[in-house]
């Protein structure tokens, strides 16, 4: 008898927390929320778009901006350099819209992420045109990273599986991106 009325009293307390929506610590509990609407939990805070175009991440302007076809030139003899360029945006991460690649010419890209993670792109970008205003380097891709991204642009496994070798790319993290209808 003291056996079930333990078990009842167990439940009747279980209840009351589920019923209350007892968290023990609220803030964490929407935190792991929103790590379960990010693909690798990377993003969780970062500001999501509200719009398929305008400014995200600090606000920059256009002013000055420079053929992303450039990139390259400007890179040469170089490890990275702050600069602006604009572009039209080849694809976008389909997960959280936390990458792109702006076409640079020449079948190159250029891959950018978004400074401390803090803002992430739509998903429809991909056909825009985009000015970024950020760090630029060229370096050295590892096999893991380029299947993660392949994944992310939902290419197939047989696509995935073909990424064997590192590749040179050249990358660049915005501080902000504007975003225009081409």
């Amino acid at each position: 008898m003291k056996r079930a009325i333990n078990a009842f009293l167990a439940l009747l307390i279980a209840g009351t927390f589920a019923a209350c929506n007892y968290s023990g610590d609220e803030n964490q509990q929407n935190q792991e929320s929103a790590v379960e609407t990010v693909h690798d939990g990377h993003h969780a805070n970062a500001v999501r778009p509200t719009s398929s175009t305008g400014n995200f991440g600090e606000k920059i302007t256009a002013d000055d901006a420079l053929a992303a076809t450039e990139l390259p030139a400007l890179l040469e003899g170089k490890e990275s350099i702050t600069v602006k360029l604009t572009g039209d945006v080849e694809s976008v991460c389909q997960m959280t819209g936390c990458w792109m690649d702006i076409d640079i010419g020449n079948d190159e890209t250029v891959h950018v992420t978004f400074k401390d993670d803090g803002f992430l792109m739509p998903m429809d970008a991909t056909g825009k045109k985009a000015v970024i205003e950020g760090v630029a380097t060229y370096e050295e891709i590892s096999v893991e990273m380029l299947k993660h991204l392949a994944e992310d642009e939902g290419k197939s496994e047989e696509e995935i599986n073909a990424i064997t070798e590192p590749r040179m790319e050249y990358t660049l993290v915005a501080k902000g991106v504007i975003l225009e209808e081409i």
